[in-house]
């Protein structure tokens, strides 16, 4: 039977993580769990995290006040101080682990078919292209924007119910073995790995790195499970050649199992292209821009057309996706002004991604304007990369590239020996200062590129430049 906030009890949570119950009855049911003692609803149960800057365990009372049917708890002094009473205290070695193992637990209970995506770029937008296909003919669960960490992958699969018949979960990490430990949680029926690029080489050391972590989705998925990688991506399929089980490819090369052909890009630079698949051949008109869309459309197209979906109801759901704030999204500021909004996350595999895209857009770079902050997370490749970035931007030859952040004269140095001049290259103290350089260089017919780390705040910059 398929387990049911409401219906589910203290023991059956015992049970389901390995727990010792050290207090209370263990018949109570449990109407769901909260890791916020400041958001907990009564009779839901408390799970203590431990984290680098909080101790859930400092909570328990709050969230005892607030009405927790109980707590899960990993300091055995506490499981002595509440264990004699009538509150429920369920003893583990490692709360974060129970939670896995009860999202784990939870999902094996349930029917539903699971699509687990993980990849340096382009997850969340082909998350939810993945959802809008499979939407058209199912009830489906998916991350709550990018929760898709050791906490907000199990806590979106404890949403799971039986009226779902597919789920869609994204996967992401910052160090080896997060990628395992989240594919064994989400036990997925198909894994995608969009691609792999420099991102979160503090954790992983290289590109190489980044490649092997990856690829413990394809160590740790089950023998039936389908594997699809981006075939197109030279360094993952290098890596992948010495995995020992048979797997699926999406890209633009012929030799794909999942291809794109006769890309074309139309008005505002929305990508209208056919998908080949075995021996069916549909065209699809997105309404984003971006060859990134392209492929993630292509990788969508590969998870769902393996879940049974049919060419015309991948087509029907990517023609309805209208893009995801913060990742490429074109903004009308009047007069003839696109500003392009890529500030939700960067790195050197997007920022490359995103100038190509702008480029096919534009065709000349003469009226263009280019924002870039710091990419975060690079290790002690941070600042080679950043002068990478700088050298590409000159090389396009812009209007005006500005920017700001820790590595800011790394890139501003690279931009002007590549090819721009001083006047055309501005090192912003802050993105205050950017946005006012921006707005004084501005003229009708312009397009403008802010891409950065979230982190870095050019959201900051994009909401100033919308004011006008």
């Amino acid at each position: 039977m398929a387990p049911e906030w409401g219906k589910v009890t203290i023991r059956d949570i015992a049970l389901a993580i390995n727990g010792i119950l050290a207090g209370g009855r263990d018949d109570i049911k449990v109407l769901g769990i909260s890791t916020d003692s400041r958001t907990i609803k009564r009779g839901q149960i408390f799970w203590a995290l431990q984290g680098e800057r909080f101790d859930g365990h400092d909570y328990i009372e709050n969230a005892l006040e607030a009405g927790a049917s109980g707590v899960v708890v990993s300091r055995k002094e506490l499981v002595k101080k509440w264990g004699g009473t009538d509150c429920c205290v369920i003893y583990v070695n490692d709360t974060l682990k129970a939670l896995g193992d009860l999202a784990s637990w939870w999902r094996k209970g349930h029917r539903a078919l699971v699509a687990g995506i993980t990849g340096s770029a382009g997850k969340t937008t082909t998350k939810e292209m993945i959802a809008l296909i499979l939407g058209t003919r199912h009830q489906v669960l998916k991350n709550h924007g990018n929760l898709n960490n050791l906490i907000g992958l199990p806590m979106t699969l404890l949403r799971l119910g039986r009226q779902h018949g597919r789920a869609v979960v994204e996967m992401g990490m910052n160090r080896p073995g997060e990628i395992a430990r989240l594919t064994q949680v989400a036990d997925p029926d198909i894994g995608l790995i969009t691609n792999v690029g420099k991102a979160h080489l503090e954790g992983l050391g290289d590109l190489l790195g980044v490649a092997r972590a990856k690829l413990e989705m394809a160590q740790h998925l089950r023998e039936d499970a389908i594997l699809i990688l981006n075939g197109d991506d030279q360094v993952l399929m290098e890596c992948a050649s010495g995995i020992e089980r048979e797997f699926a490819t999406f890209g633009f090369g012929p030799n794909n199992h999942f291809r794109a052909d006769n890309v074309n890009f139309r008005e505002h630079g929305n990508a209208e292209f056919e998908i080949i698949f075995k021996n069916q051949r549909k065209k699809i008109r997105l309404k984003v821009p971006g060859v990134q869309n392209v492929m993630n459309a292509l990788a969508a197209a590969s998870v769902t057309l393996s879940m049974g979906e049919t060419l015309e109801a991948v087509c029907t759901g990517l023609e309805q996706f209208k893009g995801i704030k913060g990742r490429f999204v074109l903004r009308d500021l009047g007069k003839g002004i696109t500003l392009i909004d890529d500030t939700y996350n960067a790195n050197p595999l997007s920022l490359r991604a995103a100038l190509d895209s702008l480029g096919r857009m534009v065709g000349r770079f003469d009226s263009v304007i280019i924002g870039l902050s710091d990419m975060l997370e690079l290790g002690s490749e941070a600042k080679e990369l950043h002068y990478e970035a700088g050298k590409w931007v000159g090389q396009l030859g812009p209007k005006l590239l500005v920017v700001t952040g820790e590595l800011a004269r790394e890139m501003a140095k690279a931009a002007v020996e590549s090819g721009l001049s001083h006047s055309q290259v501005y090192a912003a103290k802050d993105t205050e200062e950017m946005t006012e350089v921006i707005k004084k260089s501005l003229r009708p017919g312009d397009t403008i590129l802010l891409k950065g780390s979230r982190r870095t705040g050019l959201d900051k910059v994009v909401d100033g430049l919308s004011l006008n």
